[in-house]
């Protein structure tokens, strides 16, 4: 998923950046019990950023050093993030095709939604999910590529579906440029309700102890109760918040298009820390990372930035020489990140030190995935690489 600024272009009917919202019935979704465990399984990184919480943290090891393995040709640039579980590889292109590959780089089989494609996509029980940008959701089948299902939003669907399950039923949900959450049964594609915010939804929500969380561009923090579809609070940040949050523990972190970067406690409802470089306030449109104690996160100025996640104090900064979108993966003690020039970088996560520094020379959107010692990632050539030992 990436922004392109559509943050910045509001609709003609909306009269200024918080406009007179209306709630419906609520919105979205999680794993339930206060500090509840995410992981991201070895063989299944299903999810934009890995798993519920959005961590963007894997469990897979990092190669030593980098050389392309093998590429894999779409019809146009690629924007959204890969998924991988059990050796298939799903990613959208901008051709508005889904591709479905092997771990070897074969085409398994590929579905044209109509529309630039991206959100990345969400695989749960052998199901693809995805939205394009004409507003089309679709579940499509892992094995075959046959569509089981279309849901239609009023606009365009730029971030990753989330999940949650109760009762048996898995939920699905997704924002909009509608203004909307939407919560779809995973079974049926039937919409079950829809929760309004005051602008577009450019990320994907994370999930907290029965809440959904998202921001949007209204510049809120948004914390919606799945049980009773009430908001129990809408916090006030920004002008603009154009990516995803990421939860560890009560606390939940993310960066907003006025260069500042919060962190919010989740039971007090209220902004713990925040943090801002001086004299250059510039977006943060990738997602940040999360691991123990420390936080990731990429900005538009071309760096990267360690943040210690109880206190917000700056361990460490590296300059990339060129702007950030796609969101740093944290695999152990390393921390993986990309910029729109193409360099890939391998850090140290307690000092930042630059372990390896690798030229891919086209412009990287996306969150790369870490998945069996090699990296899968999408480039602005419209090529899938996949990237491991030499």
């Amino acid at each position: 998923m990436t922004i392109n600024h559509r943050c910045l272009r509001l609709s003609d009917h909306t009269p200024g950046r918080k406009s007179a919202g209306h709630f419906f019935l609520v919105t979205l979704v999680m794993v339930f019990l206060s500090g509840a465990s995410y992981s991201q399984d070895r063989d299944c990184w299903n999810i934009f950023r890995g798993d519920q919480a959005l961590t963007g943290a894997s469990q897979n090891d990092l190669p030593s050093s980098l050389s392309v393995q093998w590429t894999f040709k779409t019809g146009s640039e690629i924007k959204s993030s890969p998924v991988v579980c059990d050796d298939r590889i799903v990613i959208g292109s901008t051709d508005g095709t889904v591709y479905c590959l092997d771990i070897s780089g074969t085409l398994k089989w590929k579905f044209v939604t109509g529309n630039a494609i991206e959100a990345g996509a969400l695989i749960l029980n052998d199901v693809v999910y995805l939205g394009n940008l004409d507003g089309s959701f679709f579940a499509l089948d892992l094995n075959t590529g046959h569509k089981i299902w279309e849901y239609k939003a009023d606009n365009q669907i730029m971030g990753s579906a989330n999940w949650y399950e109760i009762n048996g039923k898995i939920l699905l949900f997704v924002g909009s440029y509608d203004y909307y959450l939407h919560c779809i049964d995973a079974g049926t594609g039937k919409g079950l309700w829809k929760y309004e915010s005051d602008n577009f939804i450019n990320g994907a929500a994370t999930l907290y102890n029965g809440n959904a969380i998202f921001g949007g561009c209204d510049g809120f923090l948004h914390i919606v109760n799945l049980e009773s579809g009430e908001a129990k609070e809408k916090i006030d940040l920004a002008t603009y918040i154009a990516g995803s949050a990421a939860v560890s523990g009560r606390l939940v972190f993310l960066g907003d298009y006025d260069g500042v970067f919060s962190c919010v406690d989740l039971e007090d409802k209220k902004i713990s820390w925040q943090w801002k470089e001086e004299n250059m306030y510039l977006p943060y449109i990738a997602s940040p990372a999360v691991s123990g104690n420390r936080i990731i996160a990429g900005n538009e100025n071309k760096f990267i930035y360690c943040f210690n996640s109880k206190d917000g104090e700056l361990h460490w900064k590296v300059n990339t020489r060129a702007r950030i979108h796609a969101s740093p993966v944290i695999s152990g003690e390393k921390v993986l990140a990309a910029n729109l020039r193409g360099d890939l970088f391998l850090m140290e996560l307690p000092t930042g030190k630059i372990l390896l520094e690798y030229e891919l020379g086209v412009p990287v959107y996306s969150n790369p995935v870490i998945y069996g010692n090699r990296i899968i990632l999408g480039g602005g050539d419209g090529l899938v690489y996949c990237l491991g030992k030499k």
